[in-house]
């Protein structure tokens, strides 16, 4: 934005993540487009998490693995997501148990479990 002397205003944005699950979802029969682009062989429901600080998605990682018989297929500690594959109720019930655990153990606000 320019002000009235000719000046370029400048804005900067800082991000500061709290302790939240800001996305719990599970696609539970996405179209094949979905698992071609994202490079997921394992045909069945998908799982997608996002969280703050993103450190934490390898705890979560680790939690959706124990819970349930999922393929971790995408992990990621610079952003905080986290993916993974296995049929609906795996799926789900390994969701479940990191928003569980993320809510009683670690005092994160987290979101509720949300279905396409």
């Amino acid at each position: 934005m320019i002000d009235g002397l000719g000046k370029i205003d400048r804005i900067i944005q800082e991000s500061v993540p709290g302790k939240q699950i800001t996305l719990a979802h599970v696609i539970a029969a996405p179209i094949e487009a979905v698992y071609e682009s994202l490079g997921v062989a394992h045909k069945g429901a998908i799982g997608i998490l996002a969280l703050t600080p993103y450190e934490t998605a390898v705890i979560a990682t680790d939690i959706a693995g124990k819970a349930a018989d999922v393929e971790i297929c995408f992990v990621d500690r610079f952003t905080g997501s986290v993916m993974f594959s296995g049929d609906v109720q795996s799926v789900e019930t390994a969701l479940q148990r990191i928003l569980n655990y993320f809510k009683e153990n670690l005092d994160f606000s987290v979101v509720h479990l949300t279905r396409s």
